[in-house]
């Protein structure tokens, strides 16, 4: 297993672990699912809920706030009872674990760090430049 060392090894996969996924549909409690009026309501309840909560993520989006954690947090609550809901969370877990993958592989965290130090290095340069050329003072207040 990639322990995030820069020495080769086994990289873990979501094959390697033997969890079976649940089954889709919904997951209301039977005396729920055995009444078709009972059941329709809480599936617009379910709805609900989750939009206010995806609505809210949205809303975080630009504004300070988890944004995306809470359109997740949404989408699960859609997965309780829709299916859609399910198969989009399963394909957005697969998509996350590839990535991890990708981004733990050795290469690929040596070039990222190649790649942040020259952007810093180019930022601080470009800041001395600044700063050597008009000391401390902000930009909107230079006249020249």
């Amino acid at each position: 297993m990639n322990t995030g060392s820069d020495e080769p090894g086994e990289i873990a996969t979501a094959d390697d672990e033997t969890t079976a996924e649940p089954a889709l549909g919904s997951r209301a409690p039977h005396f729920i699912k055995a009444r078709r009026a009972l059941h329709l309501s809480w599936q617009v309840g379910v709805f609900i809920v989750g939009l206010a909560v995806v609505g809210a993520g949205v809303i975080m989006l630009p504004l300070p706030g988890p944004g995306w954690l809470v359109i997740f947090g949404g989408m699960a609550i859609w997965a309780t009872e829709f299916v859609w809901a399910q198969l989009v969370l399963r394909w957005t877990k697969r998509k996350v674990t590839e990535a991890t993958q990708r981004a733990l592989d050795p290469k690929v965290r040596r070039r990222n760090i190649i790649l942040t130090t020259i952007g810093l290095v180019i930022i601080v340069g470009l800041g001395a430049v600044y700063v050597w050329k008009f000391g401390f003072e902000m930009p909107w207040n230079i006249k020249e």
